[in-house]
């Protein structure tokens, strides 16, 4: 696939901004905040329907406008594709596909494929287990368009039982400090216990009713074992890849190994044989067992917004023994076994996104991305200077000034 033009429209700080890409690969050199990233994020968009910088359209949308456009005409094997997305500060977004309405979001996602690769992808490693869960699921969507639709039905499930075990937590906590007043009225000397959450209470006495809260357990359960088993099973594709570009980089020295660490109880048989309703019941015997815990504390605690992923190299765990070199390594290696999944699954090559990451990167594996890349992926690259690259590679390529939101050939 091939991204020919991009037009942006009061997005981010471009107030109407077209640009040709006329070369599978090229660069935008200026200096820092002046746009660069905006239009890998408008690209990003058009891919994902997502980005990783904010999670509200007003904040996309240049000087609080009413509305911000981001049109691009793609060429993919079966033909020219032209993609609109309108964001709209006080409304839903719209989106069109050849100039048609589209009624169902899903429809959007993956007409257009990327990888992105930013400096911020270097604390993938050490950084949150949140920032690893963004990551599996934004490739999961680029595979599996409906994953999108199951991940926001397990966060909506998940919104909606938290709500009731807050509210439990609060009638709770009411009802106990009544009861401790009327304690301390008849009894003054009797001293106030420093944590009322570490007092047991029978499950007769919980606040919720049983009936409903299974409601709840059932709905989480039942998306959440699916949720568990998408972002699994395309890790279990995407390992032997990163294993292999990872044993590239480091010269055979290091094996790497790459784990969906569920924070409930699946057997990997479970997964293997794709047992959805043997994942559901473990999630729900976790549940059973947190469920005075979660009262408590008025929050969910079992499911896959508390999953992990871990890496080891060697055996040895990454986020707390790996080198900033290894760590790059490792990030890069997962950015490569990306562009080759998604180029296998899908059947044509994705555009690749670098967000100013080659300056993180040593020359060693600078050259590795960079002739990996070739002529086999359309790149994106933003850079503040093009001292990291050697004359024949900017021979071939489309280079642009970005200077305050305008663009221009440099």
């Amino acid at each position: 696939m091939y991204l020919k033009t991009l037009h942006l429209r009061q997005f981010r700080n471009y107030l109407d901004q077209k640009v040709a890409f006329d070369a599978p690969k090229t660069i935008l050199v200026g200096n820092n905040a002046q746009g660069k990233s905006n239009l890998l994020e408008a690209v990003e968009l058009l891919s994902t329907l997502k980005s990783h910088r904010v999670g509200r359209d007003r904040d996309l949308i240049l000087d609080s406008k009413p509305i911000g456009q981001i049109d691009a005409t793609l060429e993919r094997q079966t033909g020219a594709i032209d993609l609109a997305l309108t964001l709209r500060s006080g409304a839903r977004r719209t989106l069109k596909i050849n100039g048609e309405p589209l009624r169902r979001h899903l429809d959007f996602l993956s007409v257009l494929n990327v990888v992105q690769f930013s400096c911020l992808d270097l604390d993938l490693v050490r950084g949150g287990p949140e920032g690893r869960r963004n990551w599996i699921d934004r490739l999961v969507i680029q595979l599996e368009p409906i994953y999108a639709h199951i991940l926001q039905q397990y966060n909506q499930i998940l919104r909606q039982r938290n709500a009731l075990l807050k509210r439990s937590k609060e009638i709770r906590k009411a009802e106990f400090s009544d009861s401790f007043d009327k304690m301390r009225f008849i009894a003054p000397e009797s001293p106030e216990p420093e944590n009322t959450e570490d007092l047991p209470i029978p499950n007769s006495q919980l606040p919720i009713p049983s009936s409903e809260l299974a409601l709840w357990d059932a709905q989480l359960a039942t998306a959440g074992a699916r949720v568990i088993r998408r972002r699994d099973r395309i890790l279990e594709r995407l390992m032997p890849l990163a294993r292999n570009w990872h044993r590239s980089i480091s010269g055979s020295a290091e094996v790497l190994d790459v784990k969906y660490d569920a924070n409930i109880e699946v057997g990997a048989e479970l997964i293997a044989k794709d047992n959805l309703e043997g994942v559901r019941q473990a999630f729900l015997e976790k549940i059973q067992k947190r469920a005075i815990a979660e009262q408590f504390q008025g929050t969910t605690l079992v499911g896959p917004h508390r999953d992990d992923i871990t890496f080891t190299i060697n055996n040895t765990p990454a986020r707390q023994y790996a080198s900033q070199g290894q760590q790059r390594t490792l990030v890069l290696a997962l950015k490569l076994a990306e562009l080759q999944l998604i180029e296998e699954v899908v059947g044509e090559a994705p555009l690749l996104l670098l967000d100013d990451v080659l300056a993180e990167l040593d020359l060693s594996r600078q050259n590795q991305l960079l002739e990996t890349i070739q002529e086999r992926f359309q790149t994106l690259i933003t850079t503040t200077h093009l001292g990291a690259f050697d004359a024949q590679w900017l021979r071939q390529t489309q280079i642009l000034s970005v200077v305050a939101g305008q663009i221009n050939r440099f």
